[in-house]
């Protein structure tokens, strides 16, 4: 190999995405080795890596595996460049825009979820601090 690819292995790890998972997104169209070896293995750039990351984070804010493939193929087109109208190209960023629009409003969910939990768990630390000192019941189930 000359450097310029790596294995499913090596994409894994970097992405920090399971191969079994890699092979899905494989399987669903969302990603595609760029070559393969003279042995038969995926091969991957840094453009397939890249483009694993953008699946990676779609995935916990709720997008699914249709919406994914759409954001690819609209900012696949816009970075081909070729042959795009003003039209085209603006119909493409809207779309994208779109993405980011819903992508800031989960962040906003989830920031919220992450206020309560924190919330939370100030709560139980405190009453765990105010029953330690006593010998409560809370105190003894360890």
């Amino acid at each position: 190999m000359d450097g310029t690819h790596m294995q499913i292995g090596e994409v894994a790890a970097r992405t920090e995405l399971s191969l079994r998972t890699i092979r899905h997104y494989e399987e669903t169209g969302l990603v595609i080795p760029s070559a393969r070896s003279q042995g038969g293995f995926r091969l991957y750039t840094e453009a397939d890596v890249a483009r694993l990351m953008v699946i990676r984070r779609m995935k916990p804010l709720g997008f699914s595996l249709e919406e994914m493939r759409d954001l690819l193929a609209a900012t696949d087109r816009l970075d081909s460049g070729t042959g795009l109208g003003t039209e085209e190209r603006e119909k493409l960023l809207e779309r994208v825009r779109g993405y980011e629009r819903a992508a800031a409003e989960q962040v906003e969910k989830l920031r919220v979820q992450l206020s309560r939990a924190e919330d939370f768990a100030a709560t139980l630390r405190a009453r765990l601090e105010q029953a330690e000192p006593h010998g409560s019941a809370w105190a003894a189930q360890d």
